[in-house]
Formats: structure tokens, sequence, C-alpha cells
């Protein structure tokens, strides 16, 4: 804030984020990627910061799965896009880290969760759950592809 409390361009900051013509987009074709591989899933579109733009679960994907779609989801954004997959790397070999980090709310260390990017810049994330780590991140893969970089 200035003195006279009143905001400078400088003192904010744009930032880009999925729509929900563009979440639509991630949606479908990740549900057509799951169609194709016969798995039926959750899947979870999230803007930027983490908020719900767009989801589905598909017709006998598991109930627990639709949480697990969104978190994985957040997970990604809430770490500058990293992949929900690349955690268990990240922490399988640190005793303290392993143990301690799974207890934050909302973070998922499993495959799933994919950035949406333009460019760099993260604008939202494709969550996916129902099917093996594996698959899940291949339909999540699908999701992002469609509309980010």
């Amino acid at each position: 804030w200035r003195r006279d409390g009143v905001l400078t361009m400088a003192d904010i900051q744009a930032q880009r984020s999925i729509t929900l013509p563009g979440a639509t987009r991630a949606l479908t074709a990740a549900l057509q990627r799951a169609a194709s591989i016969e798995v039926p899933v959750c899947v979870a579109v999230v803007d930027r910061g983490g908020n719900l733009v767009s989801f589905a679960r598909m017709d006998g994907a598991p109930l627990l799965s639709a949480q697990l779609a969104q978190d994985k989801g957040y997970s990604v954004v809430a770490f500058n896009g990293m992949a929900t997959r690349e955690w268990w790397d990240l922490i399988r070999d640190e005793p303290a880290l392993l143990h301690g980090i799974v207890k934050t709310a909302r973070l998922t260390v499993f495959g799933g969760g994919v950035a949406i990017t333009e460019g760099e810049t993260v604008v939202g994330a494709v969550g996916v759950s129902g099917g093996s780590a594996e698959q899940d991140h291949e339909i999540a893969e699908a999701g992002a592809a469609e509309v980010g970089g």
C-alpha cells in the first residue's frame, strides 16, 4: 500500500488461469482417454489456485476417487506444477520427510496429477483417480495436453 492507501500497478500481480471452456476441453479429453482404455475414473480440473473448475465421475468409478482426483489437481498447483507421481522419488529415501509430509492435508504422492501450462506458467491442473497410478497419470496427461503446452 502507498501511504495514501491507493494501490498502483506495481502492487498487483496479474495471474493467468484456466477458464471453464478450457477446463471442459481438458475434462473431455481425459474422459475420452479413460474410455479408450476402459478405466472408469474421476477427473477434476482445477485452476491455478487449486479451486475446482470442472469435474466428472464416470459410471463405475470408485466413490473415494472423487476426492482423490481433486486432491491430485490441488497437489500439482500447490507445488508449482510438479506432477504427483514425482513426489515418491523425492521423499522415499528421507524418512523424516516421508513420514511428515504425507500428513499434509490434500497432498497426494502417487500418479494422476498433471499441470496445465501456458509456456512455463502453471495455469491449472488435471487430477485423475480410479485406475492404477500409471493409468491415472496417462489420462491426466491427455487432459492437460488438450489445452496446455
